[in-house]
């Protein structure tokens, strides 16, 4: 059985204690909301741009994308743009559906075996989904926590938290008045698909066979970032002011010490840290690879135009008609078949002895 995931989840816990009990019983905002974001923050910057500059320098000299439609070839036979593209505009498109849509990932299939030896293919939907969910999502909360660092909010930030905060519970009597704030969708639907996505690799056996404590320690962080905000924002009710003006002077180094917001903000902005400063040495990396990924930015033009590599330097090489024009003779001797066949000498005169030579001089 795989247990990675109990190696990142104690590492978790013991971030959460650490952060926990630095704050609360030691007094250490200072160290945890200032000094480690500042720290993170360089490390995902710098590593991020290192990462990006190292695949740059990668070599690409041939057209290697992968292809699921047919090639532009003959004029009558019809070919898939998009899947197959041989323009710029074909892989734009191909790079848009990738990046907002995950379209490879929704074409994935998943094999099995069914009635001893009947081999059959499924979609992998409840992955493309859960992909889909977990990264939208994210993406929607990172947009969201933008009204802590902006002064004035801008409408769109404004625009989207109103569509993800439209619902909300609340029960007005005259004995019993009780409600909570606009329940934000991309909170809950965030770490519902964390869960789904830590849940597959643990119950999946090929999974959870190639999973590594490296791929459930981000999960298992993204976790505990989504469950802190849920429960400053529902149950903790932390002081929205105090850290607006906190998160103000952090962008213009005008420090300030939110006062009333409690532990859990703390572990909040903790986890974040961490995660900034991971970011640039794991996976989470694709992120900024899928546009650098040559299997899906190159058109595939292969049959149209033939490609060099710009780098070979010249090189003396022995090609197979020098190495024939210099055996071809033994060759046909051990009965190898050539290309040319070697020439046929024509056969010499035979040469008179001297004396015969002589006598007929003095005749």
């Amino acid at each position: 059985m795989n247990v990675q995931y109990l190696y990142s989840l104690i590492t978790v816990v013991v971030l959460f204690l650490i952060s926990y009990i630095g704050v609360e019983a030691l007094g250490l905002e200072i160290l945890f909301g200032i000094v480690i974001p500042y720290v993170a923050m360089i490390i995902f910057i710098a590593g991020f741009i290192y990462r990006i500059m190292d695949w740059t320098r990668s070599p690409v000299p041939f057209r290697i994308p992968t292809t699921c439609g047919q090639q532009k070839t003959l004029p009558w036979i019809k070919p898939n743009s998009v899947d197959n593209p041989t323009t710029t505009g074909g892989v734009v498109v191909r790079m848009i559906l990738e990046i907002l849509f995950f379209r490879s990932l929704f074409r994935n299939t998943r094999m099995s075996l069914k009635e001893g030896s009947k081999l059959s293919y499924q979609l992998e939907i409840f992955l493309w989904l859960g992909a889909l969910a977990f990264h939208w999502s994210f993406l929607t909360v990172i947009v969201r926590h933008l009204r802590f660092f902006t002064e004035p909010v801008p409408f769109l930030i404004q625009l989207l938290e109103k569509l993800d905060g439209f619902f909300r519970i609340e029960i007005l009597y005259d004995v019993v008045k009780w409600g909570l704030p606009g329940i934000y969708l991309s909170g809950f639907v965030l770490l519902a698909a964390v869960t789904y996505l830590f849940l597959r690799r643990v119950f999946i056996p090929q999974v959870r066979y190639i999973s590594l404590a490296a791929d459930f320690f981000p999960l298992f962080l993204i976790f505990g970032i989504a469950l802190t905000g849920i429960l400053m924002r529902y149950f903790s009710k932390v002081n929205i002011v105090e850290i607006k003006e906190f998160a103000m002077g952090l962008i213009t180094f005008r420090f300030t010490i939110p006062e009333g917001v409690g532990g859990v903000f703390y572990v909040h902005l903790f986890f974040v840290s961490i995660l900034l400063a991971y970011f640039p040495f794991s996976k989470l990396m694709h992120l900024g690879g899928i546009f650098l990924s040559p299997t899906r930015n190159l058109t595939t033009d292969t049959r149209a135009r033939r490609h060099v590599n710009p780098w070979n330097y010249p090189v003396h090489v022995h090609t197979y008609e020098e190495y024939e024009d210099e055996f071809r003779e033994k060759m046909v001797e051990a009965g190898l078949p050539v290309d040319k066949q070697p020439a046929v000498k024509e056969p010499e005169e035979p040469k008179e002895p001297e004396e015969t030579k002589e006598q007929e001089k003095k005749e």
